[in-house]
């Protein structure tokens, strides 16, 4: 099975989870944190650095609830850019 490459939305997406669970795991360990999880601190490594930057759900939820952050949160991350108002309309117009 082939997998899509990443748009680059989808990687910076990742990158802003990483970040966020980075700050919100602060003084704690890697280690700590990823069992609490029920994760490997492997995995929780490659999702904090975006080498894994579409995680998946449960897991995603799974460090939230043991890192204390909330589920909207972590949604706000995953919300495309906003378009450029009108950006639709000249795109059916070009076609």
């Amino acid at each position: 099975m082939v997998r899509t490459p990443l748009t680059p939305w989808e990687r910076e997406r990742g990158e802003r989870l990483g970040a966020l669970l980075r700050v919100a795991r602060g003084e704690r360990s890697m280690v700590e944190v990823a069992a609490a999880a029920g994760l490997s601190a492997e995995t929780l490594r490659k999702i904090e650095t975006g080498r894994a930057p579409t995680p998946a759900f449960f897991t995603v939820a799974a460090l939230a609830g043991t890192l204390g952050l909330s589920l909207d949160e972590v949604a706000s991350l995953a919300a495309p850019p906003a378009a450029e108002p009108g950006a639709a309309a000249r795109g059916s117009a070009a076609a």
